[in-house]
């Protein structure tokens, strides 16, 4: 393929024969490439003062690719994290392309070596138990959307789930007899399986039956809006509606979906859980992502610690226990 060559049809081939039938990528993947390389067409067509459609092969240079990241970050505002993002699309792309240019391969060499920059891990923040309490004690008994909110809700809190993974539940994926668990399909196009709460179970059972007289198929939708799966954004606005006044200013915490995912894997730990088991039940691939809700908790038991220290009634001079003043001790516990 000369450096010349049109540059849509190389995109054409890139998403249908690559991405989808290749990779066999969901449609949620293929829209976030989709989204970055819309992005990079306009800042080439606007470098080049060129319509989209003129663009070729050649135009994909190592230059403008670095001057596209920086775009991202100094013109678009975004975040590094959607800069990484938007580059393991662009590598994706240039991989694609060595194999179907050779003349493009030192160029799409150089793309591979631009690295992900470094960005901190977000702090990871949850309700605790009374707050959930709470808010599902806040939830109003009738109305229109009542049970379906309630349902959405319990089923975030019990499960962990994405916000993809529960607008893509399908009455086929529940199990609701004595024993209720639910298969969620998870990224990677991994499928697992979660438990249900009986309290979680009744309650999707009977939002089904209020909207459907007959039992519904198995392809259908178990949360929706006017008859359609509700959408991640849909979903988002429900947890806002009835969530939004626990967020916490101080802390910066805001409610949205993924606050149940985070709360759920720290209730479960705190409730003895082993961290494989959670791990399992969250569908991370890998167990350091799990991790980190064992350090939080390791932190949650120094400070409970400290509070419930009971008062020195021994009499004699007082001396803090050397747990309390010993950093090193207090190291070894945050080990643990």
């Amino acid at each position: 393929m000369s450096p010349k060559a049109p540059l849509g049809p190389v995109l054409h081939s890139f998403f249908l024969d690559h991405l989808i039938t290749v990779k066999g990528l969901r449609p949620a993947s293929v829209r976030s490439y989709r989204d970055t390389i819309r992005l990079l067409l306009l800042f080439l067509a606007a470098e080049k003062r060129s319509k989209i459609t003129r663009l070729t092969v050649g135009d994909l240079t190592f230059d403008r690719i670095v001057a596209f990241l920086r775009h991202l970050e100094q013109d678009r505002g975004n975040h590094i994290r959607t800069r990484n993002q938007r580059l393991a699309a662009i590598h994706t792309l240039f991989e694609y392309l060595a194999t179907r240019s050779p003349e493009m391969l030192m160029v799409c060499q150089q793309v591979a070596a631009i690295p992900s920059k470094r960005v901190p891990p977000p702090e990871t923040r949850f309700l605790e138990r009374d707050e959930v309490q709470q808010l599902l004690q806040n939830l109003p008994a009738r109305g229109r959307h009542a049970l379906r909110d309630r349902a959405l809700l319990l089923f975030l809190y019990n499960t962990g789930a994405r916000v993809q993974e529960a607008a893509d539940l399908r009455a086929g994926h529940l199990n609701l007899n004595e024993h209720p668990t639910v298969r969620l399909h998870g990224k990677g196009d991994k499928w697992r399986t979660c438990p249900l709460w009986q309290q979680t179970a009744r309650t999707i059972e009977q939002q089904l039956q209020a909207e459907n007289p007959s039992p519904p198929p198995p392809t259908a939708a178990v949360f929706t809006a006017r008859g359609q799966p509700l959408t991640r954004y849909g979903i988002y606005k429900i947890v806002r509606r009835h969530a939004g006044d626990l967020d916490d200013p101080r802390t910066g915490r805001r409610v949205s979906p993924h606050i149940f995912r985070h709360t759920a894997a720290v209730h479960l730990l705190e409730a003895g859980v082993e961290v494989n088991v959670i791990r399992g039940w969250l569908g991370h691939a890998d167990l350091t992502t799990t991790n980190r809700y064992a350090e939080i908790n390791t932190k949650a038991k120094q400070e409970a610690l400290l509070v419930t220290e009971p008062p020195d009634v021994s009499g004699g001079h007082h001396t803090n226990p050397i747990w309390r003043t010993d950093q090193t001790l207090l190291n070894w516990l945050a080990s643990l």
